[in-house]
């Protein structure tokens, strides 16, 4: 541990899970598999939606900005993780930990948004399928999607700009695999109890408000569902909403966890427990943005159809 001088600090060390090396070279591989797979899920997906003119509705133009969002979101933090697995304690310069905070932070609360936004869209779709298209027009999904940028970026430039006016006065270690906000405040030698109001604020913002409109849109998503007659009429409006609704509950389950509950300084527990939180996050981090291409391609048809489409016609060019 260095010891630094009042808010002098220049640099914070990454423990990871350095007191395991064994498990370092495990996760390497692991995790270096894991974001190549995103990388590729998710720019197929993207690539598929914007080649495919059938595929140019509000739905999947919600569903290109949430994978451009985890391709942004891992590549944000997992280059730090993937190096931090192969040094027994990585360092990172003040400026580059804020950065990097910033970035995975507003990823994320974007997303957040943007699943709410993508729950108003269904709501629509389903019950109000004659005016979906007139609702739901590009005058409206376009701004829907810029506020869900827009809310992420500034919640985040207000969580960080306060994280970085602290004062880390003795220890600079966090117990993390990158700079994750709670880690963070968890090392800070003074008050932070603006800090925890404002996360507080945030988890309002961007977790239990767009949570309760996804809640309240399948209230009546589901209320509609059961009133349609036949049994393919409900099964084929459903799978619909199942792929979204799917990603939601692995989405906000975990981060959930993470976030819902602020903690302060005087909170601060073992190191084993700090360690179970990290991998957690990590899980969050990975696993989420790896699965969602998937849960959307296995489970659309239209989407499985533009595939084929896209592979006969390359065929035939070669």
């Amino acid at each position: 541990m260095e010891r630094t001088n009042d808010s002098m600090l220049t640099e914070f060390v990454l423990v990871g899970l350095s007191a395991h090396p064994k498990l370092q070279t495990v996760f390497f591989v692991l995790v270096l598999w894991m974001y190549l797979m995103i990388l590729l899920g998710n720019g197929v997906l993207i690539s598929v939606i914007i080649y495919d003119s059938h595929l140019h509705t509000p739905m999947y133009f919600f569903l290109c900005n949430l994978s451009f969002l985890d391709i942004c979101y891992t590549s944000s933090s997992v280059p730090l993780i993937l190096d931090n697995f192969l040094t027994v304690r990585k360092r990172v310069s003040f400026s580059g930990c804020m950065v990097q905070m910033f970035l995975s932070f507003a990823m994320g609360a974007t997303e957040c948004v943007l699943l709410g936004m993508m729950a108003l869209d269904r709501y629509v779709a389903i019950c109000y399928p004659l005016r979906y298209p007139v609702i739901m027009s590009k005058n409206t999904y376009m701004p829907m999607a810029v506020g869900s940028w827009v809310t992420g970026l500034i919640d985040s430039v207000v969580q960080t700009s306060l994280a970085m006016q602290l004062p880390f006065c003795a220890n600079n270690v966090i117990n993390h695999f990158v700079c994750e906000i709670l880690a963070i405040l968890k090392l800070a030698c003074a008050d932070i109890s603006i800090n925890v109001i404002s996360m507080a604020g945030s988890n309002l913002m961007v977790l239990v408000i767009p949570l309760l409109v996804i809640s309240i849109s399948y209230i009546f998503i589901l209320t509609t569902i059961l009133r349609i007659p036949s049994t393919e009429g409900k099964r084929k409006a459903f799978s619909t909403c199942s792929a979204h609704l799917t990603v939601v509950i692995i989405f906000y389950g975990t981060i959930f966890f993470m976030y819902a509950k602020p903690k302060s300084k005087s909170s601060v527990g073992a190191n084993n427990q700090d360690i179970t939180e990290a991998l957690i996050s990590l899980f969050y981090g990975v696993m989420t943005p790896m699965l969602n291409p998937l849960i959307y391609s296995l489970r659309n048809k239209d989407v499985k159809a533009a595939v084929k489409n896209i592979l006969s016609k390359h065929k035939y060019l070669f």
